[in-house]
């Protein structure tokens, strides 16, 4: 993980950086990404919705199969990062199993808000389910992040993890989570990114060999964990994602790699 108040590493100048974001978003004629395949864009969400309908109820077991554990360290450092205090109002973009509302929810305490958000019911009702065995009653909204229902400046923090490779326009949903953050509210952007050059092709025998083995020993499901795998290495890069959150006007934008660059965390502040 790089050193916090350290400028990104590898950083280019947005508009330098902005063109390959594009490109890695979506291709001409209304088309976009799933995995490896081209596929209009109006039919991305749908097959998106198809891959966690078929592994919402091993979701959380196969995350930890993966990543050996290392998702729960992850997750930490990113609500470790965001520095909620109590009374601060949290959205939770694609919190799906509410891993972090769960956590956010503790810092805020009764006079806070933490909205969980999913456009997946079956994950979205996991993660309600473990907030009110918490005995938390935070409120819990099925939406697309592409069309956010709330105001706008109505929020203090935004986090979306390990969720927006699976959008179909990312530059929209970004813009809508820096449009319902107060100015100086902050977002945060956990994902899975680009790992060093040293460890690409280990990484890929993992991913692409091992994971979907698993996927199919324990979930029942090879195809859905060879999509994630290949929409990891559809998503814009560290430098790439930094352009995008700097394209829609958020100051300040920094990236911290943890795992090699397994995963990255972003930061950006609203002005």
């Amino acid at each position: 993980m790089s050193r916090p108040g350290s400028p990104p590493r590898g950083a280019a100048p947005a508009a330098a950086v902005a063109s390959e974001a594009g490109a890695a978003a979506a291709t001409p004629g209304g088309a976009t990404h799933f995995g490896f395949e081209t596929v209009p864009e109006a039919a991305k969400a749908g097959r998106v919705a198809g891959v966690f309908d078929s592994v919402a109820s091993r979701y959380d077991l196969m995350n930890d199969l993966m990543s050996l554990g290392l998702h729960r360290v992850w997750k930490a450092a990113t609500v470790a990062h965001a520095a909620v205090r109590p009374g601060m109002k949290v959205l939770d973009v694609a919190g799906g199993t509410a891993d972090l509302a769960r956590r956010f929810a503790q810092r805020v305490g009764p006079t806070g808000e933490v909205w969980l958000t999913d456009i997946n019911g079956p994950m979205l009702s996991i993660g309600r389910d473990r907030l009110l065995d918490d005995g938390q009653t935070q409120p819990v909204v099925r939406c697309d992040a592409e069309r956010l229902p709330f105001p706008d400046a109505y929020f203090d923090r935004c986090v979306v993890a390990f969720g927006l490779r699976n959008m179909t326009r990312k530059e929209a949903a970004l813009a809508e989570m820096s449009r319902v953050l107060r100015p100086g509210g902050r977002l945060l952007v956990l994902e899975f990114s680009h790992v060093r050059k040293p460890l690409e092709a280990l990484y890929d025998a993992y991913s692409f060999r091992l994971l979907p083995w698993m996927g199919k020993r324990v979930a029942g499901d090879a195809d859905s964990y060879r999509y994630l795998a290949e929409s990891i290495r559809m998503h814009p890069d560290q430098a790439a994602l930094a352009a995008m959150m700097q394209g829609i006007g958020l100051a300040g934008v920094r990236w911290f790699d943890m795992s090699a660059g397994v995963v990255a965390l972003h930061e950006g502040v609203k002005v």
